[in-house]
């Protein structure tokens, strides 16, 4: 075995051993914390590691943040992303990377090399998860160094939130390529959405050591161990805030079937910005 696939299966078996919750609820008591020395200097480590670029950030001195959720969540200056303003364009919902993006096959979404894992599962409720069995699917990655926040690809009116329960392991390339139905077995948030185009979807998957995942419908979601559903009616435009995420994680956008199509040119792996046009209607 080569020194590379050592460490990947290292880094698999460890996610499997380590206390997921327990780790995620220490690290989150650090990020929220507002002791200047300690939020400074996990601010200052952070940056250092990741590189973050905080010329295009609302408040551009990092050191001002309250905690390290607050700089982790920081806002964009008002133009650094512009909205797709075509009417008919779909957009990506967040700053990342493309993990993968197409065809709901029978129910099945494509995960990475040979995995995959059901609509139903990662809906986590059969009727709920029906309208999109044979759709279109997108998976925007968030790396730690990217923007944090969650924005509507498409304008729709949002009818329940669907909080599950889950296990917290990594969501990165790695990860996905070994851990089979990844997404659908981590902790997450489903926003189900009416629109002109049919049903949308827009999950919210945690990671390990993730803090937190909020929606502008429910706030901070507070883990319970079991399923939450709550119904709404709140209406959002194409590139509203629809939440954020409290370390970095994953976003999965669903549609219907024969309604919209993704741009040829984005395939794994492509980087996004929140707001570009991914796709368009039919």
């Amino acid at each position: 075995m080569s020194l590379k696939n050592l460490k990947k299966n290292l880094f698999i078996q460890a996610q499997k051993v380590v206390p997921q919750q327990k780790l995620s609820r220490v690290v989150g008591k650090v990020a929220a914390s507002e002791n200047p020395i300690l939020k400074n200097i996990v601010i200052q480590a952070f940056k250092a590691q990741y590189g973050i670029d905080m010329s295009i950030a609302e408040q551009g001195n990092a050191l001002k943040f309250k905690s390290f959720n607050e700089f982790f969540t920081r806002s964009l200056k008002a133009g650094v992303r512009e909205i797709d303003a075509n009417p008919n364009s779909v957009v990506s919902p967040a700053d990342g990377a493309i993990s993968q993006l197409g065809k709901i096959a029978d129910g099945d979404i494509f995960q990475a090399k040979g995995q995959s894992f059901s609509v139903e599962k990662l809906i986590g409720d059969p009727q709920l998860a029906e309208p999109f069995k044979n759709g279109e699917f997108a998976t925007v990655y968030l790396s730690p160094k990217d923007y944090h926040r969650v924005h509507m690809p498409y304008a729709g009116t949002l009818t329940e939130t669907l909080y599950i329960p889950g296990e917290l392991f990594s969501v990165n390339q790695t990860t996905a390529e070994n851990i089979p139905g990844l997404f659908a077995r981590n902790e997450r948030m489903v926003c189900l959405f009416d629109t002109d185009l049919g049903r949308m979807a827009v999950v919210l998957v945690g990671a390990m050591i993730v803090a937190g995942i909020e929606t502008v419908a429910t706030g901070k979601v507070k883990p319970t161990g079991r399923l939450e559903l709550n119904h709404h009616e709140m209406k959002l435009e194409k590139g509203d805030e629809l939440g954020r995420f409290y370390l970095g994680s994953t976003a999965v956008v669903l549609f219907e079937q024969d309604k919209m199509q993704w741009d040829s040119a984005f395939q794994a792996n492509s980087m996004v910005v929140m707001g570009e046009a991914l796709g368009h209607t039919l």
